[in-house]
């Protein structure tokens, strides 16, 4: 037995002589600390630079606080990024879900975007058209990528079926829900007028053109 626990022992030193110092004393790139290989971490692909948990998730912070979306490795005199998907490992959740927000946004510096307007959702798509206009027989209707809700490009509302932009945009902020549209679509094929002051539909029967409003003596 004594036999037996002696060459044990002396396995053990052997296999523990085995693991080269250097590697298990590696010192963190910012904070210079040494890390066991298990705890280094490299953020880019295209440099050797290694940093623990903590440090290389606090430089990241940092950057996707200031906006930026490229994050360089913070290595001493390197112009390397950082690769999320590398650092992933060492990020908070929120962080990396964030930071990949910030990517996906900077490839659309330029364009037109514009955000699905229910706000259970609020994804952010790029409009195909060159500017904010409408013109005749432009395509206003749009589909969510994620929720395939219908919603106005154009007007950044939930679709208004049956009513053009340029109707929706002279309705109050209080006559434009389902029921409101569907009087604007009546109207327009009933040929109905609407009193510009007290704002009543009506439908003429006879006579000339000129009506006057009953509710405040108000001629149109």
């Amino acid at each position: 037995n004594s036999v037996t626990s002696h060459l044990s022992n002396q396995k053990a030193r052997a296999t523990a002589m085995e693991v080269p110092v250097g590697k298990a004393q590696q010192p963190c790139g910012i904070c210079m600390e040494p890390m066991a290989p298990s705890e280094a971490h490299r953020g880019g692909s295209g440099c050797a630079h290694a940093f623990c948990r903590a440090c290389l998730a606090g430089h990241v912070r940092a950057k996707v606080e200031a906006g930026a979306a490229v994050v360089r490795c913070p290595g001493v005199s390197c112009a390397g990024a950082l690769d999320p998907e590398l650092c992933r490992a060492a990020l908070p959740a929120d962080l990396f879900v964030r930071w990949c927000g910030l990517l996906c946004e900077s490839m659309f510096l330029g364009a037109r975007r514009t955000y699905c307007p229910f706000p259970d959702c609020s994804e952010m798509m790029v409009a195909d058209d060159d500017g904010g206009g409408v013109s005749e027989g432009c395509v206003t209707q749009s589909e969510c990528q994620v929720c395939r809700r219908l919603f106005c490009a154009h007007c950044a509302v939930p679709w208004h079926a049956g009513v053009s932009c340029a109707e929706f945009a002279q309705l109050g902020a209080g006559e434009r829900g389902r029921e409101d549209l569907l009087l604007v679509e009546a109207a327009r094929e009933c040929k109905w007028k609407r009193c510009p002051r007290c704002r009543f539909y009506v439908e003429k029967s006879h006579g000339c053109l000129h009506i006057t409003c009953r509710y405040v003596l108000y001629n149109t």
